[in-house]
């Protein structure tokens, strides 16, 4: 283990105890659950005289609409809600409120189906056919379900592990077509949303910022920025054998709301790689000129990067994140890095203000990637740097280990970055060390589509 350490400089003031995860969460929360409440009052007022079957299907049938709507805005990939709860955690609970969506649709036809088969003579199977034949809407709405069920069902851990993400995506973009079967379902047969003018409108407008959100959060904001900037390739430097930066530049670089700890998804438009996307952070701050990612060969995409061209032009979705300095809640930090996940972790270093403590993790000194330049960043910065270097056992960050490099541990905020294993280990330290769960910062790499 190697440490560079300087003097501790005065401690700035203690930044705001607002938190914009807590606003942006609970401000979520809240129009939720006021759209429940919507949505409820507006089924009741339609009448509850049908039988309890009917009405069982026809709640979930609107409440099923709503997730659905609420879905899209958490995939929607809107700054706003991006830089202060990040897509991971919102692409997380947009595929929880995914399973629900599904229960509530399957719910609803089951519902319906064997509602309207208790006061005919048909048996179920023959019920929905029926209904799908002589019902306008219904069999748009049993395309839907299907379509929800197949995303479903590759959306599965054990499943979504055995598809390539390219593959993964294209079925899950199917979703987008059952939502229009779904919303046109709704404006065919939905009782509910023709019973009053205001039942019209409601709907209508929670379907159009919904829709709205996805077109603007993932079509239009994403070719503005990049008609505006034209990114390309302006160098490529190998930091190792299989570590390489990729320097971009661009017009108005000032003017992209990017910051450090942020990622983007690149495609580099080659003939051979222009569909592929890939999530890379930043692994140097803005600085209005020139962006630059640095990435090890993990995958055929990222090993491609070694093979691009100065003047490559450059389609850049972003940025998303919200591991950065908006959330702080104490005046000094702690920068925990493992591997590769060191370069947003070199990017935070520039920004954070306070005394900072940089504990880097990996297999040798040669695993170091970007190792001198955080050795003099700190030391412009009055920073301390750990290398902390050695086989996975023994857990060198484990409570006695990390509590010996940073003994105030407790009372900085702590950014997170490495291997889903290592951030794991270390978020249990740091439970056993009682630091506030409020001052741990981590973001795992999580797309939806």
């Amino acid at each position: 283990m190697t440490t560079a350490q300087q003097v501790r400089p005065p401690t700035p003031p203690t930044p705001s105890a607002i938190r914009p995860r807590v606003v942006a969460r609970t401000g979520l929360y809240a129009v939720l659950a006021a759209n429940v409440a919507v949505v409820t009052v507006l089924f009741l007022q339609a009448g509850t005289g049908s039988s309890a079957l009917l009405l069982l299907g026809r709640l979930t049938g609107l409440y099923g609409a709503l997730v659905m709507a609420f879905q899209l805005v958490l995939v929607a990939r809107l700054p706003w809600l991006d830089r202060r709860i990040g897509m991971d955690r919102l692409t997380s609970w947009h595929r929880w409120t995914g399973f629900l969506l599904l229960w509530m649709l399957v719910g609803h036809g089951v519902f319906i189906t064997f509602g309207y088969a208790a006061y005919s003579s048909m048996d179920p199977v023959n019920q929905l056919v029926d209904l799908a034949e002589t019902v306008e809407g219904v069999l748009r709405a049993v395309v839907a379900l299907v379509l929800i069920m197949v995303v479903g069902a590759v959306s599965v851990r054990s499943a979504r592990r055995r598809l390539a993400y390219e593959t993964w995506h294209f079925i899950h973009l199917y979703t987008y077509l059952a939502v229009v079967l779904a919303f046109t379902h709704q404006v065919a047969a939905g009782t509910t949303f023709t019973t009053s003018p205001a039942a019209t409108v409601y709907w209508y407008a929670l379907w159009g910022v919904a829709l709205g959100s996805v077109l603007v959060g993932r079509v239009v904001l994403p070719l503005w920025r990049n008609w505006r900037h034209q990114l390309r390739v302006e160098a490529v430097v190998p930091e190792s054998d299989n570590v390489v930066s990729v320097y971009m530049t661009g017009r108005d670089l000032d003017r992209l709301p990017a910051r450090a700890g942020q990622f983007f998804l690149w495609r580099f438009l080659t003939r051979d790689r222009w569909w592929q996307a890939n999530p890379f952070s930043l692994s140097a701050a803005p600085d209005g000129t020139r962006l630059r990612l640095t990435a090890k060969a993990a995958g055929e995409g990222s090993a491609s990067l070694r093979h691009l061209k100065p003047g490559t032009r450059v389609f850049a979705e972003g940025p998303y994140g919200a591991f950065t300095t908006l959330h702080r809640t104490r005046p000094d930090a702690l920068l925990i890095a493992g591997g590769v996940g060191v370069t947003p972790i070199r990017a935070l270093l520039e920004e954070v203000h306070g005394h900072a403590v940089v504990v880097y993790r990996v297999g040798s000194e040669g695993d170091a990637v970007l190792h001198d330049e955080l050795r003099e960043l700190a030391r412009a910065r009055d920073a301390e740097l750990h290398l902390v270097t050695g086989p996975p056992t023994p857990d060198r960050l484990a409570a006695d280990g990390l509590s010996a490099l940073v003994p105030d541990v407790a009372d900085r905020d702590v950014y997170v970055c490495g291997p889903p294993g290592m951030t794991t280990a270390v978020l249990r330290t740091l439970r056993e060390l009682g630091v506030p769960r409020a001052q741990v910062h981590f973001e795992r790499f999580s797309l939806a589509g």
